[in-house]
């Protein structure tokens, strides 16, 4: 039963990045490359981030929420923004469209969050004799996480990548992307902060990756169009 309570919770973790790579056109053009280059452009962003984490903020001694730490934390996050750009402007990719190359990216940078953060617990705890829906949430909060770094990826490559945007849109775009980029700060204040718990965050976190894809595709979609 424990066993598989994990495939469970491993398969609704791990298992839409795979679905979303096999039911999109990005199977088609053969983009695995590039989500692997992306992942591995995360990992090196991890280690830098938790360089300057270990570097900069001091260890506290309860679970209360410290508005300086979590500013140096919210700065900190922004190494993610480097790395994003990194992968989407500097690495080498196949010929494929701006719209296939955002995905990918996206898509490797949230699986490899998943692995980093998500499969060692998942391991040592839902293997557990007593079931918990924490890892079921877990699973869920990886699927808004998977919305939210594709849809990071489409706002940089809007910023980055899309020279003749129309003007009005590049401050909702810039606006949009803080956000999303902020996310974990947010979400550390709401639990910590306003002492949300887990199911309340998660759900919190599913609505607003949903909010942020609409937004995005909209936005991606009006500079895809002719300027006048």
């Amino acid at each position: 039963m424990t066993v598989f309570h994990f495939f469970n919770c491993a398969i609704l973790t791990f298992g839409p990045h795979a679905v979303y790579y096999s039911a999109t056109p990005l199977s088609e053009y053969d983009t695995l490359g590039t989500s692997i280059k992306a992942a591995l452009v995360y990992l090196g962003t991890a280690l830098v981030k938790l360089v300057c984490l270990a570097t900069f903020l001091k260890v506290s001694e309860n679970d209360s929420f410290d508005p300086y730490q979590e500013l140096l934390k919210a700065l900190i996050g922004f190494v993610d923004v480097a790395g994003l750009y990194f992968a989407l402007t500097q690495l080498t990719h196949r010929n494929i469209a701006q719209n296939h190359k955002f995905q990918a990216v996206g898509l490797g940078w949230a699986f490899a969050d998943s692995v980093l953060h998500r499969l060692a617990p998942l391991w040592v705890g839902a293997r557990g004799l007593e079931f918990t829906w924490d890892y079921i949430l877990q699973g869920i909060e990886a699927n808004a996480n998977l919305v939210l770094s594709i849809s990071l990826a489409a706002l940089g490559s809007l910023i980055w990548l899309r020279k003749n945007k129309p003007k009005t849109l590049i401050p909702i775009i810039y606006a949009c992307a803080v956000i999303v980029a902020t996310m974990p700060s947010i979400t550390s204040y709401l639990r910590r902060g306003l002492g949300w718990h887990f199911p309340k965050v998660v759900g919190f976190e599913l609505f607003t990756s949903l909010v942020m894809a609409l937004i995005s595709c909209q936005l991606f979609a009006a500079c895809q169009k002719p300027s006048a």
